[in-house]
């Protein structure tokens, strides 16, 4: 059978090496870390004294039921039953009002009607608006053709938004799907998570989050139903060229290659890398001595901190900040004081709770910037070298920075090796929109 060699043990890289070894391929694949899954891992944390270590995902990754290929991913390797999904997402005004949103009786699109109109987090001055504006997005979304060169912010303001709207709607909602603010943020790819993910179908914005740490779901143990997949850790890939890959020090050969390293390590390959940017993204992890709160997840409106994710029983919580530029600069104290602070108004319990320690983790890359006139920067899985293909989440996958988009490009890439092996085979699963 054929055999490829894969650089990157990330979601891509993955990806790629579940559809091909599914398949029959001999794939061996390099990741330079002790660990695969790239950003969105897990690893120990060192604890102090008598204290167990404590295994935390680098930041609280999630996805939503329209993520299709995600999803058959995780059948791949046979842990997809370790996702929890949620049909409520709580909005928590300072204060602690909970607003709730779920689906209704009602068919897509208005499967929201009845639960929008009930939440007191907006006015009806701003419900008015944002029902105006979803009309307006499922209108336009195949008519426009300038949503790669506006941003969302701009869109909005057309659409005449009110500030509570855009603030406490369209940012706490794209913000954290996209990783990017709304004026940096190309529209064409807030209109993608909104169509998919809250107007097409009646259950696409369910929110699975992981039952177990990230990294227990790409194991050993997931990987036995194919021998045929080799993983090779702590095994950096130093070179790519025409003719194969170097790793170690030694000249490694295959009749296909897929390249699933992040853009900014290409030159380091020997590679060039798109003119891309970066956008941060901050994880505040925080123990506290008693329960908290019972509420699995949240939004948090009008404070630094966006999002809460309930880790274990109320006590171990994780807030998220996406598109974290401001708190680059802030010491660790500083962040974790900021965390507590804003959990205060929102959860009472905090105020008699005491921290027992804290972790803050800071991806300064953790994401391309999906900005406007981006899209023409992503390079496809074709590259100048032959046999060589290309995946991540930065390349022309049809979809942002996202774990579903990690996935599609390496199934985009899995497909161009399939078919220049003579073998015409569709491993993504549905199409960008």
């Amino acid at each position: 059978m054929a055999k490829v060699l894969i650089a990157g043990g990330g979601l891509a890289g993955l990806a790629a090496a579940a559809a091909l070894g599914g398949d029959g391929w001999e794939v061996d694949l390099y990741e330079a870390r002790p660990y695969l899954g790239g950003r969105a891992t897990s690893y120990a944390v060192a604890a102090g004294g008598e204290e167990v270590a404590e295994t935390i995902d680098n930041c609280q990754h999630v996805l939503l039921r329209c993520c299709v290929n995600l999803l058959d991913f995780y059948q791949r390797l046979g842990v997809r039953e370790r996702i929890a999904f949620y049909r409520e997402f709580y909005f928590i005004e300072p204060g602690g009002r909970i607003s709730v949103l779920k689906r209704g009786r009602l068919p897509a699109p208005l499967h929201f009607a009845g639960a929008f109109l009930r939440m007191k987090c907006f006015s009806a001055a701003d419900k008015v608006a944002i029902a105006r504006a979803l009309l307006a997005l499922r209108r336009e979304r195949t008519r426009r053709k300038d949503l790669d060169r506006i941003s969302m912010l701009d869109w909005l303001l057309q659409k005449r938004q009110t500030p509570r709207a855009i603030d406490r709607f369209w940012r706490q909602v794209l913000v954290s799907a996209i990783n990017e603010d709304l004026d940096r943020m190309a529209a064409v790819h807030g209109f993608q998570v909104f169509w998919l993910g809250f107007l097409r179908s009646a259950d696409g914005y369910e929110m699975g989050i992981p039952r177990v740490p990230l990294g227990q779901l790409y194991t050993a143990d997931a990987w036995q139903r194919m021998p045929n997949v080799r993983m090779h850790l702590r095994s950096s890939v130093e070179r790519i060229d025409k003719s194969g890959f170097v790793v170690n020090g030694e000249l490694l050969t295959a009749d296909r290659y897929i390249c699933a390293l992040p853009f900014e390590k290409l030159p380091a390959v020997g590679l060039a890398a798109p003119d891309l940017q970066h956008s941060p993204i901050t994880g505040v992890h925080l123990w506290f001595d008693r329960e908290v709160t019972t509420l699995p997840h949240a939004t948090l409106l009008d404070r630094t901190m966006q999002w809460m994710f309930n880790k274990d029983r109320g006590r171990y919580l994780q807030l998220v900040v996406s598109a974290s530029r401001d708190l680059s600069a802030l010491s660790r104290k500083e962040i974790i004081d900021l965390a507590v602070g804003d959990l205060r108004l929102f959860f009472p319990r905090v105020l008699d709770a005491n921290l027992v320690k804290a972790h803050v983790v800071k991806e300064q890359r953790a994401t391309f910037s999906a900005a406007p006139e981006t899209e023409s920067l992503r390079p496809g899985t074709e590259c100048s070298i032959p046999h060589l293909y290309m995946a991540g989440d930065w390349t022309r996958s049809g979809w942002p920075a996202t774990m579903e988009g990690a996935v599609r490009s390496g199934y985009i890439a899995a497909e161009a090796a399939a078919k220049a092996s003579g073998k015409s085979i569709h491993y993504l699963v549905g199409g960008a929109h």
